[in-house]
C-alpha cells in the first residue's frame, strides 16, 4: 500500500510538488506571526505584564543589536576582527603540548577497539522520521542554505534515504566532508550593546552545522545515550546540570577537604 502511495507521488507533475512544497513554507511562516500575535493576545486577556512585554520587546525591541565592534562600524573589517579573534580563541595555546597530546592519542586509539554493538544498521526509518518532525523551526540556515523546514516539508521518501545513509555512515566509520562545514555566528553577552563600548570579546561563537547532520548526531544520541558517558567533573553541555552545579561542587569539595569558602 505504502509502495503504491509513493510510486503515485513520484508520477505527479513535480510542478505541482514544488508549489505545494513552497505553499507550505509559507504557510509555516505565517503560522509563526499569528503564534506570536496570539501570545500577545492571550498575555492581555491574563493581565500578565511580564509576560507581555517580554514578547513584545523580543519582536520589535533589538537592544542587542549592535552596530560598532572594537569602534569599528564597516561590516567588513568586523568580519575579519571576528575571524581572527575566534581563530586566536580555537586554536592551541602551546604546541609542544599540543603534539604530546596528539601523540598520547594515536598510541591510545592503535589497541582500542570500542565496545560491541549489537546492531549493524541501527537507524531506521521511523527513527529518522521522528527526529525530523521534532526538528525546531525557525532557526538559522546551515552553509548550504538549508533549514530545518526543508526536511519537515520534504517527501516523505527523504527518511528513507537518509536512513540509509546513516547506516552507510556508521558502517563505514567514515562521516562525509560536508559534515564537517560550518559558520560561527557571533552572539553579544551584553544585555544593552547600545551605551557601552563592544569589543570581540563580548560575544560568544555559535557554530551553525549543517541540518543533516544535526539529524544525525540525534539519531546517534537516541540510540547510543545510555553507553556514552562524559566525566563527573564535566557541567557544562550537559541534560541537568549547569553553573550552579558546577559552583555548589567546587564548594563542597573545599568544605569536604576542610578548607575555608569566601
Amino acid at each position: 500500500m505504502n509502495r503504491a502511495k509513493n510510486l503515485l507521488l513520484l508520477n505527479v507533475n513535480p510542478r505541482t510538488h514544488h508549489m505545494q512544497y513552497r505553499k507550505c513554507l509559507r504557510d509555516n511562516q505565517n503560522l509563526a506571526t499569528v503564534t506570536y500575535t496570539n501570545d500577545l493576545h492571550e498575555a492581555l486577556l491574563k493581565k500578565d505584564g511580564p509576560t507581555f512585554w517580554k514578547c513584545w520587546r523580543s519582536k520589535f525591541e533589538l537592544a542587542n543589536k549592535c552596530t560598532k565592534v572594537d569602534g569599528c562600524i564597516d561590516n567588513r573589517v568586523i568580519t575579519e576582527k571576528f575571524a581572527q579573534h575566534f581563530m586566536n580563541t580555537f586554536s592551541y595555546n602551546n604546541l609542544e603540548r599540543k603534539q604530546i597530546l596528539n601523540d598520547e592519542y594515536s598510541k591510545l586509539s592503535e589497541n582500542y577497539f570500542g565496545i560491541s554493538l549489537p546492531e549493524t544498521n541501527p537507524f531506521d526509518t521511523e527513527l529518522v522520521s521522528k527526529i525530523i518532525a521534532d526538528l525546531k523551526s525557525k532557526k538559522a540556515p546551515d552553509i548550504a542554505g538549508l533549514t530545518s523546514e526543508h526536511l519537515i516539508y520534504s517527501q516523505p521518501v527523504l527518511p528513507v534515504i537518509l536512513s540509509k545513509l546513516f547506516n552507510g555512515i556508521f558502517r563505514c566509520q567514515h562521516v562525509p566532508d560536508g559534515f564537517k562545514y560550518s559558520y560561527i555566528v557571533p552572539v553579544p553577552k551584553l544585555k544593552d550593546c547600545r551605551t557601552k563600548a563592544v569589543t570581540c570579546n563580548d560575544f560568544r561563537a555559535i557554530a551553525i552545522i549543517p541540518v543533516l547532520c544535526k539529524v544525525f548526531e540525534y539519531c546517534i544520541l537516541d540510540r547510543f545515550s545510555k553507553i556514552l558517558k562524559s566525566s563527573d567533573s564535566q557541567f557544562g553541555f550537559k541534560k541537568g546540570l549547569s553553573c550552579n552545579h558546577a559552583v555548589r561542587h567546587t564548594i563542597e569539595s573545599s568544605l569536604h577537604n576542610g578548607n575555608t569558602v569566601n
